[in-house]
């Protein structure tokens, strides 16, 4: 078994906070992939250094497919490169209280994800620093959209790392590395994404009772009538072991939602 890893770095610094803590975090991986024999491959881009033009809002990825894009940049790159890997590390510095731009605007890009949601049985983890204030709000939207894509959401992280941590300084955080490569690798190896949360149960019997709804004529009812995922007895995007009690519960929460609020 390979593990496959694409880290996301929402940044124009390449030697920054975030760069580093996502150097680490491959460094401790790499030293478990070691230790458990197991080949890895891991891949670093930073969102930065691609061009990642913005959303038009045009809708035409919603109604005639992504590929009928218009705007010609690295997304289909980047989204083939997602397709190609287990496990997806995501890490934005904090501007402003959310996610840094480029991160907003790659979301913003891969918007169709949300209703056709590709990423099942992937895993995600998310990782947020700041110089001093809050991380909650940038970890929430990022794992927000990945949970509406489809992926197994292992963990968040969020770092409190000064305007620049010295090199010194960026000792203090190696605990903090060592527990995201641990779990992330952990998620993989043991099929983690098998074993879906509660809100990942309740986020698909949201999304299979808004889209039943849709014209069967529309790309996204399409998409998921083919999946197979509109069938009465699916109760999620891939095969799982979650206990029935929970799916039940998910399901009846999920139903009263999509009903009463949406």
């Amino acid at each position: 078994m390979t593990i496959k890893i694409l880290a996301l770095i929402g940044s124009h610094r390449n030697k920054g906070n975030t760069a580093r803590i996502v150097q680490m975090i491959e460094a401790r991986m790499r030293g478990l992939a070691a230790r458990q024999n197991t080949p890895l491959e891991w891949e670093t881009l930073f969102l930065g250094d691609m061009e990642i033009r913005p959303c038009r809002g045009c809708r035409v990825c919603f109604d005639r497919g992504e590929e009928s894009c218009p705007l010609k940049d690295a997304i289909p790159l980047i989204r083939a490169k997602m397709d190609a890997v287990d496990g997806l590390l995501l890490a934005s510095p904090v501007y402003v209280d959310d996610v840094s731009g480029t991160v907003k605007t790659w979301i913003d890009r891969l918007a169709y994800l949300s209703h056709r949601p590709a990423m099942a049985f992937k895993v995600a983890y998310t990782v947020a620093t700041v110089g001093g204030g809050p991380t909650a709000h940038t970890l929430r939207t990022m794992n927000g959209a990945l949970l509406t894509w489809g992926y197994h959401l292992v963990g968040k992280k969020g770092l409190k790392m000064g305007a620049l941590a010295s090199t010194e300084e960026m000792f203090r955080y190696e605990k903090e590395a060592a527990h995201v490569a641990k779990d992330l690798f952990r998620a993989i190896f043991k099929h983690h994404a098998m074993q879906p949360s509660f809100l990942s149960l309740v986020a698909f019997k949201i999304q299979q009772s808004v889209w039943k709804r849709e014209p069967p004529e529309s790309n996204d009812y399409r998409y998921w009538r083919d999946k197979g995922w509109l069938d009465r007895n699916c109760t999620f995007y891939v095969p799982h072991r979650a206990n029935p009690l929970k799916v039940a519960l998910a399901r009846g929460v999920g139903w009263i939602v999509s009903q009463f609020f949406l």
